[in-house]
This record gives C-alpha cells, structure tokens and sequence, in this order.
C-alpha cells in the first residue's frame, strides 16, 4: 500500500501518505455539503425571509444552470496541462470562489433592509450560482485526479476509507459543531447562527484543501494522463454526448451514485432530523449527536468489509451486498416509525431521562436497525466516487482519449442534482402539510409531519437504493474486467512511448 509511482508491472501506484491526503478534497467540498446544502433552504426561509417554496426549489432550479457550467469546467480540466498541473489550479480557485460567495451570502445579506426584498431575492440566487461555479470546479477534482493517483485495482478501493476519513474532517466536524451552535449561540433560524458557522466551516476547507494538494501534487503532471499522456487530443463538450452514448457503465454509474447521494441527502437533511427527533421525539439536543455518533460507530466495520469486498471482488460485488443491506435494515426503521405514538413512552426513542440514561425496547430495536442500516449505506455512499475512475479508464480503452475532467463532470452534475433535489422534496413536503416556513428543533409537532418523516427518512432512500441495486445488475466493470483493462492500457502507453500512434496502439492491443 505504501509503495510509489510504477513497479516492473507498470502499474502507477500511490504512496500511502497520497492516498491519505488527496481524499481530503472531498473533505473540502464536503463542509460545504453541510455549511450551503443542508441549510441554505433554511437561510433563505427564516433569515431572509424569502417564499419556504422559492428558496427550496431555487436549490434545485439553479442546478439548470449547472447543466452549462459542468460540461464547460470539464472540457476546461482536460484542456489545462500547465506549470501548477492540471487539477491543482481548479481546487485552489475552485475553493475561494466557494469562501467568498458564502461569506457574502451569510454575513452580509442578512444586513439588506427588508424594504429592499427584492436586493435579497436577487443576491440569494446570484451567489448561489457563483458558488455552484465554485463547487464544480474542486469537486470534479476529488473524481477526476484518482485516474493520476493510482491504477491499482487494489489501492483504488482504499480511497473509500481515506474518502470517508476526509468526509468526517468536513462534513462530520460541520455536524458535531453544528447543534453546539445551535444552543449556545442561536437557532437556524437567526442570522448568527450562520455568522459563527460560516468562517468555522471556511477555515476547516481551505486546510483540507492545501493538504489534499500535498497529496496530488506529484502525480499531477503529464506522465500519469491517460495513454498518450500530453500528447491526448483536445477533447469537444458536444463529446459529452457520444460519452453517455457508448459508454454503459458510466450511466449505469450515474443512476447509481444518485440513488446513493439520493438517499444520503434526504436522510440526513437537518429539517427531517429536526422532524424526527425534535418535533416527533421530543429531543432534539438528547437525540441528534448521540445517534449521529451511533450511525458512525456502525460505520465503521462495514467500512472494512466494502474495502475487503472491493479488493477481493470488485467495487460493484461491493456497492450491491451492503446497499442490500441498507435496505432490509431500513424495512425494520419504517415499522418501527409507523408504529410511533405521540408521547407514548414505549413507543418513542428515549436515550436520557432527567440527565440519566433510559433506553426501552423500542429505541434498542431502532438503533439496531438504523445503525446497521446507516453503517451500510454511509458505508456506500461515496463509493460511486473511485467507481468514476474505473469509468474513466474504461472511456481511455475504448476510445483512447483521457477526458478525466468530462467523466468527473458527468458524474457531478448528477451528484449535485440529486444532493439539490432533496431540498426542493423536503421543502414540497413540508408546505403540503400546511407549514409555512421549514420547521427547526423548537417547531412543535403538528398533524402529519410523521407521514413526512416515514416518507423522506425511509421510503425515499429505499425506493433510491432499489433504484441503484437494478442499475448495477448490468455494471460490466467487474474486478477481473478491469484488470484486463488495465493491462491493455499499459501496453497501449508503453507502445506508445517508443513512437507509435495512438490508432495503431489501439488497434495492435484489445
């Protein structure tokens, strides 16, 4: 695992502190997963006082705009083989574009005079959309740069631990920070709220981000692109098309990474977690960390078990066995949440009872099938992500182009409509049962937000992991398909370097 660059095998291989840093990027992209996804619906609602619906759907609504932006940096990423490489330039603009337009967002929008609505209507969605720019130029990178980090079959699944390791440094700290927030300082619903959260969640991306560049930094330069390295033709954005036309596993890997993000992002949206532990439990503050800290615990075994299974089987034997999981655990959650009682004791999740701990049936049986349930899912959330490189060396032996930018785009812009779309369902969700403004740890229970809470917290993600199990049933791209894969395109790069063509090195190696 430690090993560097390429053996007498060929195989380009990553030291161990490189696969421990570079992952770090998702890290990066992740704080701000939590600092704008999770709670800009919020933000817009509650502290600009903009329409519950319009800030919902304009997170959604503003993924369009995306649809020409992602296809743009793409082609762009290809493009770039400069003095600083070609990913490294996109992760530092990528991630000041991000911290300036959030800062400018919380801090200072909030201080517009409501006589002037319109200004704040207007500046919600033109930051908004200048930090999406910001977002795909570093996210794409996390996807793309692993085609240069390595080519192993078996350090590739390894990403996923560093991956997730990385995701807790962001997303977890962000987390585990924000409720502490919440009550000590004020609710999501207050302006300083955000004004505490925000440089916290700044400062934990930029140090994510410089040391993820530590680790890409020596593989990012031309003799790790593809097979041809700078000597790759230039790559057109129509070729996104012919891409998602002839390149199966790459859609199959789209349905399945939304499925997965899909799921995540419902789940774990801070209004259905405010539903169901404060205005359906009771205790919001008693329930929220302890059983974020349970779904991580339960994480954790299953972490090794996806890496083992990847190794010895591929990552989609990998991805199918414990997002089936997931699903039969989240069977046992919706019975136990259609069988919820308001203020009925042995019927509600109970942790703590006058600062002592006080568990009955119903909560032990719930933490077993949540933490399972979560710890295979969670577990699985981010593996499409190493998947992307597989497809990306797939498009390099079927076509002979390296377009590691496009695969990565591809993949993101699917990553962020799904991720964006749970904002808009939660938001839909919420008005139909007739509140007016996204409910926070303090909202009483009203009628029919269980009805929302069994939908969002357990059938949508079902329904999404069904969706991903049909969609890899047909994923060619097996542990033993990319080793011959990987084979072909070594003796393509080496043919290559002593002169010939890259048509006759594809057509002399299949």
């Amino acid at each position: 695992m430690g090993e560097t660059n390429v053996k007498n095998d060929g195989i380009n291989r990553a030291k161990l502190y490189q696969l421990v840093l570079f992952p770090l990027n998702n890290g990066a992209t992740n704080v701000y997963y939590v600092l704008v996804l999770a709670y800009i619906a919020t933000f817009g609602s509650n502290v600009l006082g903009l329409g519950v619906l319009f800030a919902s759907v304009m997170v959604t609504g503003m993924r369009v705009f995306d649809a020409f932006t992602d296809p743009i940096i793409g082609a762009l990423m290809d493009r770039t083989n400069g003095r600083f490489g070609k990913f490294r330039p996109f992760m530092v603009i990528g991630n000041l574009i991000m911290a300036l337009s959030i800062i400018t967002m919380y801090i200072i929008t909030p201080r517009i005079p409501d006589s002037m609505m319109a200004f704040r209507y207007a500046a919600f969605v033109g930051l908004y959309a200048i930090w999406v720019i910001g977002y795909t130029f570093q996210t794409s990178c996390t996807r793309a740069g692993q085609t240069v980090l390595t080519s192993d079959p078996k350090q590739r699944p390894l990403f996923t631990i560093f991956n997730t390791v990385g995701s807790l440094a962001g997303m977890g700290v962000m987390q585990f920070l924000a409720p502490i927030i919440r009550a000590n300082v004020a609710d999501y619903s207050k302006a300083e709220f955000y004004q505490v959260l925000t440089p916290i969640g700044i400062t934990v991306s930029i140090l994510l981000t410089a040391l993820a560049i530590i680790g890409i930094w020596e593989k990012d330069q031309p003799k790790y692109f593809g097979i041809g390295g700078d000597k790759q033709e230039k790559v057109k954005i129509s070729e996104y098309i012919e891409i998602i036309k002839n390149n199966s596993p790459m859609k199959r890997l789209m349905i399945a990474g939304a499925g997965c993000k899909l799921a995540l992002s419902i789940a774990t949206n801070t209004t259905v977690l405010c539903m169901l532990y404060g205005c359906m439990m009771g205790n919001y503050d008693g329930l929220y960390l302890p059983m974020m800290i349970v779904g991580y615990v339960f994480s954790v075994p299953f972490f090794v078990l996806t890496v083992r299974t990847s190794q010895k089987k591929g990552q989609r034997a990998s991805l199918l066995r414990y997002v089936s999981i997931a699903l039969i655990c989240y069977v046992g959650v919706l019975a136990l949440l259609l069988a919820w009682k308001s203020g009925v004791p042995g019927l509600n999740l109970v942790l703590l009872s006058n600062g002592k701990l006080s568990i009955n049936l119903y909560t032990v049986l719930f933490v077993l099938f949540f933490g399972v349930g979560y710890g295979a899912y969670y577990s699985t959330a981010d593996m499409p992500i190493p998947m992307v490189a597989d497809c990306s060396d797939y498009e390099t032996y079927r076509s002979g182009k390296y377009i590691p930018g496009i695969m990565g785009t591809l993949f993101s812009l699917v990553d962020k409509l799904v991720s964006s779309l749970s904002a808009t369902v939660v938001g839909i969700a919420v008005s139909l049962i007739g509140i007016k403004s996204l409910p926070t740890a303090e909202t009483p229970f009203a009628p029919g937000m269980n009805t929302v809470v069994i939908i969002l917290f357990c059938i949508v993600p079902m329904i999404a992991w069904i969706i991903t199990i049909i969609a890899m049933k047909g994923y060619i791209l097996t542990g033993d398909e990319m080793k011959k894969i990987q084979e072909v395109n070594r003796k393509r790069k080496a043919a290559i370097a002593e002169g010939m063509s890259i048509e006759q090195a594809m057509e002399q190696y299949k």
